[in-house]
């Protein structure tokens, strides 16, 4: 998939969550990667786990009204990770959308074992 297209894709999907969701969100980008910079290469018998999205930032039950402001929280989704899990433009959408929320659960101050039932 062309990045304007996933791009555009990463748009709706932010456009379709909930406005009592979306109206939560202050001062967070989204921004497409191709890969995480470190990302290891594949050892011959292994399966890879390859890292779909990341929140960089402070979650929101951490932030304090003395915090200094440090520019916007950020989440980066990986385009060519999220494209090797899956098999159809379908697939992609819905990926991209599972990733998204899953970013914004972090933002939200959520740690993974909560995520797992997300």
């Amino acid at each position: 998939m062309k990045r304007e297209r996933f791009t555009r894709v990463v748009e709706e999907v932010l456009d379709s969550l909930p406005q009592e969701f979306r109206s939560r969100i202050r001062n967070v980008t989204v921004l497409v990667e191709d890969q995480p910079p470190h990302q290891p290469a594949s050892r011959p018998g292994q399966r890879r786990q390859l890292v779909l999205g990341l929140f960089h930032g402070v979650p929101t039950t951490k932030k304090s009204f003395f915090d200094l402001p440090t520019g916007p929280d950020r989440i980066v989704l990986y385009q060519k990770n999220i494209e090797a899990v899956c098999s159809s433009e379908a697939e992609v959408r819905e990926q991209i959308r599972l990733t998204v929320i899953h970013e914004l659960g972090h933002y939200f101050g959520m740690d993974e074992n909560q995520l797992k039932d997300v």
